[in-house]
């Protein structure tokens, strides 16, 4: 077969449009080389890039490849940011997965944890114009306004004296719907009831806080006050609360027993909460008396209490009330306190509400989602050890070690022994180790493995607040740390916590590879890197981390403070102390998006 032959002219035309192709290729890389690098498109695409990164991570076994790299010390990288539309995620109050969820009993605004493999692994970035938060005391009065832009609260609630926006900052009057006046004036008033000044009273629970001006007014009668409220459409009511300086997390009374232990508060406080607390056969009013100290004191403001067209309701409440034996203190307008009774409640009685006590078998420390009952926790039979009125007043009670340490094996040398152990490390801490401990830098404490609360024990002097955190699968000790005179709550560190990012200046934890493992096991439930990279959401900007553990174990969290972007130092223990222990000293760097 001959060949075809074609006129030179369209020989020469399919060359040129080959060599065309060719070129036109090679300058539109070039053109897209310098649109990357010198203009916003290569933001905008490397934005798509971090979110198509993150979004590959949901492959489990990808996922957890990178977790064996940064483990090892093999990934040399940073992880990667999370997308700047994530500056307040909360993994486990997510609104968008959350939503679909059912309503009854605002099941769907409590807790609900993505899967460990299904959580991005990449790091909170702050809002952009982010700066160093307010200082306390005066962050108590003012924030700045670009930490969170968020100003649906001052535009609904300024005439209340909730917050204002006033230029760079957000002010707080001090106000609230049932005290717009102001928290001062409102509490003066419950002095007339309630021995608030001089110590009886030490720990309180503010439920459906707002931005927590109560609790804040409260910390000037030493009355240390654990605010909550759910994420809601007012905007991050908790993350303002913990901005200006008030111990608060996220929290929602709906299918669960909230997580604190049995007796834990001298005082409830709900102002305007508009929690329905005789729904569900008196099923939260109930929940709130498990966790109120016998002869503490229950403090509600607003509905339904002479409330107009709320005659039922508010005759409910007082009817679950007397079933209960509370003693009515007073009933000013709006406002009714009630006294709970000291020693075995009056129940079984006769009652409208059929409450009855629940059995023996129930123990009403467990409080990790354990759902509601409905039924009347027992009070033990040594109540009246840690009654109001019979528990040392603060500050005796801090180190008086309390009763309900009997519960455990040689609980009282333990007990001393721990709070010696822990003024000995905090004073090297500041002396040896360089910490802003004392100064106006630290507010906001986190101790992830608290035991007997002893660390914040030993800061009881300096201007903080801790979230005393005793994890889920340990003995607990919760309810010696609320008889101290401490807050603090139950969390598992395999799920992340209830709060905003960039909440804390502190974060203590001794022992931190026991916080993963399965009680009496040597295998891990969870792993460093995750619980790392949660300890970077909720720490701020030039936050301090301090960890205590092995030499191995700190050598490895040392790797992993890399991939966080923390620096970090590693230091020996105090000379006193006993043991194989290092400690690791790290400060979260202030990093923005591009």
């Amino acid at each position: 077969m001959g060949h075809l032959n074609l006129p030179a002219s369209k020989r020469n035309a399919r060359q040129w449009k080959l060599l065309d192709i060719v070129s036109a290729t090679f300058f539109g890389l070039v053109l897209l080389f310098f649109l990357l690098v010198f203009t916003p498109l290569g933001d905008s695409l490397a934005a798509s890039g971090r979110q198509a990164l993150l979004m590959s991570t949901s492959d489990p076994r990808q996922r957890q490849r990178l977790v064996a790299l940064i483990e090892a010390g093999h990934h040399q990288k940073p992880i990667e940011a999370c997308p700047a539309d994530s500056v307040d995620h909360m993994p486990c109050e997510d609104p968008r997965l959350n939503s679909q969820l059912s309503r009854e009993m605002n099941f769907y605004r409590e807790r609900h944890c993505p899967l460990p493999d299904e959580t991005p692994l990449c790091l909170i970035p702050p809002p952009e114009g982010y700066k160093i938060p307010v200082r306390w005391p005066d962050s108590l009065d003012k924030i700045w306004h670009a930490n969170m832009p968020y100003n649906k609260i001052a535009d609904r609630k300024g005439h209340q004296g909730w917050m204002k926006e006033s230029g760079e900052y957000f002010t707080f009057p001090g106000g609230g719907t049932m005290f717009a006046d102001g928290a001062d004036k409102y509490i003066d008033k419950l002095k007339q009831y309630i021995p608030i000044s001089g110590g009886t009273l030490r720990t309180a629970l503010d439920m459906g806080c707002g931005v927590a001006s109560f609790g804040g007014s409260m910390l000037a009668e030493k009355i240390l006050t654990l605010s909550f409220a759910p994420r809601d459409s007012h905007k991050a009511q908790i993350q303002f609360a913990v901005e200006r300086g008030i111990p608060a997390f996220v929290a929602m009374l709906g299918t669960r027993r909230l997580p604190f232990p049995a007796s834990s508060f001298d005082f409830v406080h709900c102002s305007r909460c508009l929690i329905p607390f005789t729904a569900y056969n008196a099923t939260y009013f109930i929940e709130v008396d498990r966790l109120l100290r016998p002869g503490g004191y229950l403090v509600i403001s607003g509905p339904p209490v002479q409330w107009p067209k709320q005659d039922k309701e508010w005759a409910d409440l007082q009817g679950v009330a007397r079933a209960l034996c509370y003693e009515l203190i007073a009933v000013d307008g709006n406002t009714v306190i009630w006294k709970k009774p000291v020693g075995e409640s009056c129940l079984p009685n006769q009652n409208e509400f059929g409450l009855e006590l629940c059995d023996e078998s129930d123990d009403p420390n467990y409080a990790w989602y354990f759902k509601l009952k409905k039924c009347v926790s027992r009070t033990s039979s040594v109540s009246g050890e840690y009654a109001v009125g019979t528990i040392p007043k603060w500050p005796e009670r801090l180190t008086k070690a309390p009763f309900r340490a009997l519960a455990l094996k040689n609980g009282y040398d333990v007990f001393e022994a721990d709070s010696r152990r822990w003024r000995r490390r905090v004073a090297y801490y500041k002396k040896s180790l360089d910490l802003k401990l004392g100064t106006p830098a630290i507010r906001n404490v986190m101790d992830m493995n608290a035991f007997f609360g002893g660390f914040a024990a030993a800061l009881a002097s300096d201007p903080v607040w801790v979230m005393n955190v005793v994890p889920a699968r340990k003995p607990s000790t919760l309810s010696l740390i609320y008889d101290r005179g401490f807050i603090g709550v139950y969390h598992d560190w395999c799920e992340p916590f209830s709060t905003y990012p960039r909440t804390y200046d502190l974060i203590h934890v001794a022992g931190i590879e026991s916080l993963i493992k399965n009680p009496g096991s040597s295998k891990n439930r969870c792993n460093l890197v995750d619980l790392m990279v949660e300890m970077d959401r909720m720490l701020r900007p030039e936050g301090t981390v301090v960890i205590r553990d092995s030499p191995e174990v700190i050598d490895k969290v040392s790797r992993i403070a890399n991939s966080v972007r923390w620096t970090a130092a590693i230091h020996d223990k105090e000379p006193e102390s006993s043991g194989r222990e290092k400690i690791l000293v790290a400060r979260r760097n202030f990093w923005k998006l591009p």
